[in-house]
């Protein structure tokens, strides 16, 4: 007589394991700062630019020459180019910090987040799209970062509504700044386009700040949980032991 045969175990993947966020969170937070210094030359050069152009415009300095438009011209120039690699490096490490956070909201609640982590890198790139699964993303994170997950209110929304409203505003209004200046044709028109871009270097100033708050409160959020040892209970699945202390590698982030 056959006996039948035993259901087959199923094969379960690799259990999700909590990774420190703090290095690259300082990584970040540097970045940023980096990012506000060089608005913040970026808005002098403008603002010498502007000085410059409507003395040309009005003719009411005779030593104003074209040495000095052309110094303008070149300060705003390398100010822009600091600003467009500093970018670029902030926004490398801000989405890997952004994807290392998601990877550890599936260990703290994976039934609260809506996109899988692979949307944390992926969702930035689909036009228009990135104008909101970002965003969705961090909130879904940010919800499973806090002592109770399932609670109505969410901690430091407030924020994260701020940076991403100014996030958005800032690139609209940087490209139309930029815009008016490569349009521009005389001292008058630059003038004028050096006023937008002392405006632009403003709202970026303010979001750097607030995107820099969100990478520090996120992060101590996360680290808090992880060192209070509060993670979901599976009692079916084996747990996996790094699961369920302290962020590895990291230690509570001062006066985040």
């Amino acid at each position: 007589m056959a006996h039948p045969s035993l259901p087959k175990r199923p094969m379960l993947g690799p259990l999700p394991v909590l990774r420190s966020p703090i290095g690259l969170a300082h990584a970040v937070t540097a970045l940023l700062a980096f990012l506000i210094v060089t608005d913040v030359l970026d808005l002098g050069a403008a603002a010498y630019m502007m000085s410059v152009m409507g003395d040309l415009a009005s003719g009411s300095a005779a030593d104003v020459g074209a040495g000095a438009a052309n110094q303008a011209v070149a300060a705003v120039s390398m100010t822009t180019a600091m600003y467009t690699l500093g970018q670029l490096g902030t926004a490398t490490l801000f989405i890997i910090w952004l994807h290392r956070v998601r990877r550890n909201a599936e260990v703290f609640a994976p039934d609260v987040q809506r996109r899988t982590p692979g949307w944390a890198i992926g969702g930035w790139f689909i036009p228009f799209a990135n104008l909101f699964i970002p965003y969705g993303i961090a909130k879904d994170v940010l919800r499973a970062s806090q002592p109770d997950p399932y609670a109505s209110e969410l901690r430091h929304q407030g924020l994260l509504n701020a940076w991403w409203g100014m996030w958005i505003a800032s690139s609209i209004f940087d490209q139309f700044a930029t815009d008016q200046y490569d349009e521009a044709s005389n001292p008058q028109a630059l003038h004028d386009a050096a006023g937008w871009l002392m405006a632009g270097s403003a709202l970026d100033i303010v979001s750097a700040v607030l995107a820099l708050l969100f990478v520090r409160r996120l992060t101590a959020a996360q680290n808090e949980k992880a060192m209070a040892g509060r993670q979901p209970l599976q009692p079916s699945v084996p747990q996996n032991p790094a699961a369920g202390g302290p962020v590895m590698g990291g230690s509570p982030v001062p006066g985040a």
